[in-house]
């Protein structure tokens, strides 16, 4: 693995008066100016749940077909589930580490880490090849992740006390577009994004649209509703109940009034043709 540094002189024109970036970075990847004119910022909670992650894969194909580059900051979580769909959806993303590259070459997700490289991305640090990560160098990695994004930076899921406040905090200070997922009033999880859309500071995101605004080129915007007009009285049903909530089979069958056995068998051939996914004892749609 190759690593470079790149120096303030040769920034890329519209860094070079940047005092938030540090004087110099270390990368490995194919260095590449465009990537970095349409970024968006991607963080959040390291405890993701199944929520934020179907978010991810629901805004993902957008983004992408919109030729804007994803920045991160290589955590397990929402982090690496953004760089990771990003990478399957064939986009391109830029890992900003809280470490140095070949400490986290070493010690992290070594497929991802090179997946990023091999697909036209990039993976940043400021810091010496060998720095072992510490309680500061994340929070001074944010700013980075912050200083990076133009089309803004977009809280997926965070506690109250979450890392990512302080890259939202960044942002505002950067003078960034702020944008949050809401999430459920009962979750530790959607605190922080709850409050910074309820304090005004981040604008609500529920859809692509909320991101990239008039701008939005949509060619994959009908792919990602599935069609369910051949499906049978009781599988159209199973959908309309799970479209508001997920639920153990035993709660399914007590909402349809069937049994166990029948319920199951066709929930098989659902769960075969991608309808619906069975996780942790619970159905959700797919």
């Amino acid at each position: 693995m190759k690593i470079n540094i790149i120096e303030r002189k040769d920034y890329p024109r519209q860094w070079r008066a940047n005092k938030v970036l540090p004087d110099k970075l270390f990368f490995s990847g194919d260095w590449n100016e465009e990537l970095f004119e349409k970024t968006l910022a991607m963080v959040g909670s390291r405890r993701m749940t199944r929520y934020g992650s179907e978010v991810i894969k629901r805004i993902m194909p957008e983004i992408v077909a919109n030729k804007i580059t994803v920045i991160s900051g290589f955590m397990y979580g929402v982090d690496c589930e953004a760089h990771r769909e990003c990478l399957e959806n064939g986009g391109k993303t830029v890992a900003v580490l809280g470490g140095g590259i070949e400490w986290i070459w070493k010690y992290g997700d070594q497929k991802l880490f090179s997946a990023i490289i091999e697909n036209g991305g990039l993976i940043l640090s400021e810091y010496e090849p060998e720095f072992k990560p510490t309680l500061w160098s994340f929070p001074q990695r944010n700013r980075i992740v912050s200083a990076l994004s133009t089309v803004g930076v977009l809280v997926v899921e965070a506690g109250i006390k979450s890392g990512s406040l302080i890259t939202a905090k960044l942002a505002l200070k950067h003078k960034k577009k702020l944008m949050a997922i809401p999430g459920l009033i009962t979750s530790k999880i959607s605190e922080g994004t709850n409050w910074l859309i309820k304090s005004g500071a981040a604008k609500m995101v529920t859809s692509s649209e909320d991101i990239l605004g008039n701008c939005l080129h949509s060619p994959v915007q009908a792919e990602l509703f599935k069609d369910y007009s051949d499906l049978s009285i009781t599988e159209k049903g199973i959908i309309s109940i799970l479209e508001n909530e997920e639920m153990t089979i035993d709660d399914l069958c007590r909402r349809m009034k069937l049994s166990v056995a029948e319920l199951s068998t066709t929930l098989s051939m659902m769960i075969i043709r991608d309808l619906v996914t069975e996780e942790n004892g619970k159905i959700y749609l797919s």
